[in-house]
């Protein structure tokens, strides 16, 4: 019997229910190598995180084999979320890839026993260059371990091959452990939805967020705007017709010198009602932030997220040509194109 035969003899011989009993054991030994890992998270991760925070460099992950795939996987995911990351094949590093590597980088090596000879042989020149390594390896006692800086145990019982010797827990332990190391980069240095963004061009959004501002802000009569020395209650219908919750204010001569929002009006009635008789001025906000109309939606984005603002008048030498909300850059996930 050929071994194609014998393979169809098998799946015909067999119930749907013995398949799926055995791919939900799989399942659970990788569960449960999750767990352990989850479990014996310690000092060493933190060093890691310290380790890499400290670098001026990159983080350069090396691994060979199934380990490869998963350091090639972990340092894309680095790189995309603000940690600056490359992946150095070990057989290649050893004919000429190791000038990729420079003094104030960072290695993060993957390997499940902790013993692999391309891998092991590295280590020497990685500590000739003065390079600090971060073991992720299931071995603790192993080479890797004892010439590495930190250890990120990522250790297994077993894998979920009934050979016990295809990376299969194993890989998805090593995997998790990079996506935790990742996520908790991100967040230590405060990487935002907007830088997130920048370094993903090629998605819908962050293709529109490539596009100037001038594509997107609201220009004519769209663009709520009053001169100084209307009084406030006069504007409050300008405001109201606008839908953006502020006016713009004007000088004689069409430049911008204020914004005034509806968080003004309601600050300027505590100190009495009878601000709404007072002149525009009094409680707008003076050289309010303004972009110009070649600036990037995704830079007013940006000015927007970090002074906690909802709009930007958009200003060309001085004069006031546009307005643009943060509804029309984000609303509903939608960007909102002028044709």
């Amino acid at each position: 019997m050929s071994a194609e035969d014998r393979q169809n003899a098998g799946v015909s011989a067999s119930s749907s229910q013995a398949l799926l009993d055995r791919a939900r054991q799989v399942i659970d030994i990788e569960i449960a190598g999750l767990n352990r890992v989850k479990d014996r998270l310690n000092a060493g991760f933190c060093k890691a995180v310290q380790l890499i925070l400290n670098t001026k460099g990159r983080l350069v992950v090396t691994g060979i084999g199934k380990s490869g795939l998963i350091g090639r996987k972990i340092s894309a995911t680095l790189s995309s979320t603000g940690t600056p990351s490359v992946f150095l094949h070990p057989v290649e590093a050893m004919h000429g890839d190791l000038g990729m590597l420079g003094s104030e980088d960072c290695i993060l090596a993957i390997s499940n026993s902790g013993e692999t000879q391309e891998l092991v042989s590295l280590l020497p020149i990685f500590k000739a260059r003065s390079i600090s390594v971060i073991a992720m390896t299931g071995g603790l006692n192993s080479t890797l371990a004892r010439e590495s800086q930190a250890v990120i145990d990522v250790g297994v019982e077993r894998e979920a091959c009934s050979l016990g010797l295809a990376p299969t827990a194993s890989t998805t332990a090593a995997l998790a452990a990079g996506d935790a190391l990742a996520v908790v980069l991100l967040e230590l240095r405060n990487f935002d939805a907007q830088d997130f963004r920048r370094n993903h061009p090629a998605g819908s959004l962050g293709e529109a967020l490539r596009l100037q501002v001038r594509t997107v802000m609201l220009t004519g009569d769209a663009i709520p705007r009053v001169r100084m020395g209307l009084r406030i209650e006069e504007v409050l219908g300008i405001m109201n017709a606008g839908r953006l919750g502020c006016v713009l204010v004007l000088d004689k001569h069409d430049e911008l010198v204020g914004i005034m929002t509806d968080g003004d009006i309601r600050r300027g009635l505590l100190h009495g009602s009878d601000v709404l008789f007072a002149p525009v001025e009094r409680i707008m906000t003076k050289s309010p932030k303004s972009v110009h109309p070649s600036t990037l939606a995704a830079d007013a984005l940006a000015l927007m997220e970090r002074h906690l603002i909802t709009v930007l008048p958009v200003v060309e030498d001085g004069i006031l040509v546009g307005i643009v909300h943060l509804h029309d850059l984000l609303g509903k996930g939608q960007f909102k194109f002028s044709v």
